[in-house]
Formats: structure tokens, sequence, C-alpha cells
């Protein structure tokens, strides 16, 4: 087994399920220790329960609304206060209301920017602190691909994750010298429980999302996965300030 994050810390938010648990899950085979973030924490309990038995790595867990500024304080703490220091981050908290824009309403367009933009810019800015004072950190965020092909529905969801794109990029100047990279994983559609759940309710708008990937097909989880582990590690030091695409090829360059 490759434990090329061996006795690093990493901060996973939104890890309760979905991409954020399997985020987890190959950073735990990676050998980090682990603070998991969410709302949901009878999910947050299961979740831990599992990579401990499955990877035998230590796990802890913090609930709540990472949109709160307390709340995001409180869990990127937890990382130095339980572990010693932080050397991970991965915003990947988030979820979009998918609709047609005229058809939001202002709480639905308020919640999508709290819980994709607002989450990614406070544990970040809790995070970079700790990372300053290690000189050294990986901050990976979660991103979208449709900010760049202009999926259908996407319009408010992409004005938050088109937001952490540009956060990307002008953190990771920012911070080059301190010795912290920062970069966005952007996937397309993912073959996540919401996924399968819009296949079945509205088969007809599932296959649009996928209508755009040549490859012909949602990602899995894992590939995601796989891209985050990368930019985690030691290996990525000169890659920073980039929105990485996992996307069948939906977009080229």
């Amino acid at each position: 087994m490759d434990r090329k994050l061996k006795d690093n810390v990493a901060v996973v938010t939104g890890a309760a399920k979905g991409i954020g648990l399997a985020i987890a899950e190959r950073l735990a085979k990676d050998g980090a220790r682990l603070v998991l973030a969410d709302l949901d924490e009878p999910g947050l309990k299961q979740a831990s329960a599992r990579l401990v038995d499955q990877f035998d790595t230590e796990v802890a867990i913090e609930a709540g609304d990472l949109s709160d500024q307390d709340v995001a304080e409180k869990t990127v703490k937890l990382a130095a206060n339980r572990f010693g220091r932080l050397d991970i981050l991965v915003n990947n908290a988030g979820g979009g209301i998918i609709k047609p824009f005229a058809e939001h309403t202002p709480q639905t367009l308020k919640t999508t920017i709290d819980r994709n933009l607002w989450t990614a810019l406070w544990c970040s800015w809790y995070a970079v602190a700790q990372m300053r004072q290690q000189v050294y950190g990986r901050i990976i965020n979660l991103g979208a691909d449709s900010v760049r092909n202009g999926l259908w529905d996407h319009a408010a969801y992409n004005a938050a994750k088109g937001g952490v794109h540009g956060l990307t990029t002008g953190m990771a100047r920012e911070f080059a010298k301190d010795g912290i990279t920062v970069n966005t994983v952007a996937p397309c559609a993912v073959n996540t429980p919401q996924m399968v759940a819009i296949t079945r309710s509205d088969p007809a708008l599932a296959a649009k999302f996928v209508s755009v990937i040549p490859i012909g097909r949602p990602a899995e989880m894992e590939e995601v996965a796989s891209m985050v582990s990368y930019l985690a590690s030691a290996e990525a030091s000169f890659v920073t300030g980039q929105v990485i695409s996992v996307n069948g090829g939906s977009t080229m360059l």
C-alpha cells in the first residue's frame, strides 16, 4: 500500500458521503490522519468508524454548517488541537441547487452561495494561518467543470463555483512562497447518490448532463479522489493555481 501521505493531517469537508467520503477514503489509504466535517453528524460517525476499521487511521469529526465562520474556525483548529498540525485542506463541502436561474428564490440562491463559496472561504482563511507557521500546506478545492462549459440549469451554482476557481488563483499567488499550494479539481457530472437520484427521477435531464462528456459517462467518485490525492502529496510541489478538470473531455483546455 502506498503511504505517500503518512504523518500528514487532512481536513476534508462534506465528508459524510459522496465525493467527500471517497476523498477521505483515498487519503486514509494514503496514510493521512483525518478531520471530517459535515452537517450530517450521524453520517460522520458512520464514516469515521468505517475509516478507522478499514484503514487503521486516526479520525476526528466536527458536525456543523461550515458557512458559519465559528464552525469553520472550530473545524480547522481541531486538526492542530488533536494532531498537532494541518497539512491538507480539502474544501469539498457544497451541493448545488440545480434549477433554471429564473426559478431560483432568494433563499435557494443564498444557500447555493453559502454551501459552495463561503464554506471554502472560511475554511481556507483559517487554514492558511496554521500552514504558514509550518511553511507547508496543500489546499484543494472542489470546483465544477460546468463553470467552463455553461451547463444547463447551473448558472447560480456556477456563480459560487466560479468564485472558488477565482479564490484558487488568488491564494496560490499570495501564498506560494509560504510553501502552500492551492489548486481546484473541477469534475463534470459524477456518479454520486445525487446523480443516481436525478437519473431515476429525470432521465432526460441526466442524459443532457452526460451528453457533453465525450467519454459518454459520469466520472466515478474514486476518479475525482485520485486527483485530489495527487495534489495533496509532496509530488505536486510545483503545481499551484490550477483548475484541473476531471471531466471525460467535456471541456478541453
